[in-house]
């Protein structure tokens, strides 16, 4: 497979690298979706592929879960281990001696992980400054953006998010890496009726900024959320909603729950 036009860092996922050339230094990019739709599943399995296969420092900000819990999932994912096996303890010789290799390989990758909930912009900012300093890092995910809290008095949320996104854009340039933040889409998707479930721009979370500031939107569906049928489990795709430089369109992905790939 031809890498001459990923410029940025590599997702893993080749259909995808293509339209966007990898995630762009100093660009903030949003990944999007409703609840259980895999959005840190997705960026997961990115930051596994970025730090281990391309050995490139990133660092993850997990407000949502506890450092053990994104850990479990990356080894899961990169032992493809099933994840219930592991918290139910039901392993075989095999899955125990795959689940020491990908420790030994995590453990080796440049990926830094931070769970201190409720983040506030200044500390983020703060903390990705300190390990780019020490670790050059060339990536920094939040999980998620609804999470953070502003630091200036906010007359209301859409304000303090406006605040949130704009400095998350000003971090990526400040320090030329990539910016990529998940974002929860507001309920205006389910009220769509019969239409096409798909996530829109407009269905941002207080979503102005956001879209402003973004030079990348990513958006995730999976059919089976409103289906429920069978055949629809592991389908899923990803949507390019918006792209600075670039096309828009979608790629069609297989979403392994088990693995939490």
């Amino acid at each position: 497979e031809k890498k001459e036009h990923i410029t940025g860092i590599p997702t893993g996922f080749s259909e995808l690298d293509r339209l966007i050339s990898g995630f762009q230094p100093n660009d903030l990019i949003i990944i999007a979706g409703r609840p259980s739709m895999g959005k840190t599943s997705f960026i997961l399995n990115i930051a596994q592929y970025a730090g281990i296969e391309a050995n490139i420092p990133l660092i993850i900000f997990s407000l949502e879960s506890a450092n053990e819990q994104l850990v479990e999932r990356l080894l899961c994912s990169e032992a493809r281990v099933d994840s219930q096996k592991l918290r139910t303890g039901f392993l075989s010789e095999d899955d125990w001696s795959r689940l020491t290799d990908a420790a030994g390989v995590l453990a080796d990758a440049p990926i830094y992980i931070d769970d201190t909930p409720s983040i506030g912009v200044l500390e983020l900012r703060a903390k990705v400054r300190q390990v780019k300093a020490e670790h050059d890092i060339k990536m920094a995910i939040v999980d998620y953006l609804q999470l953070m809290v502003g630091d200036k008095r906010a007359e209301n949320r859409q304000q303090e998010i406006t605040e949130i996104s704009r400095s998350l854009k000003a971090l990526a340039k400040e320090l030329r890496i990539t910016v990529v933040a998940i974002s929860q889409l507001s309920r205006s998707v389910e009220r769509r009726g019969d239409e096409d479930k798909r996530p829109r721009l407009s269905d941002l979370r207080e979503s102005g900024a956001i879209e402003q500031d973004a030079d990348l939107v990513l958006s995730l569906y999976r059919e089976y959320y409103y289906s429920g049928k069978r055949e629809d489990e592991r389908e899923a795709e990803v949507i390019i909603n918006k792209q600075r430089r670039g096309p828009i369109g979608r790629v069609p992905l297989i979403f392994l729950s088990e693995y939490t790939r």
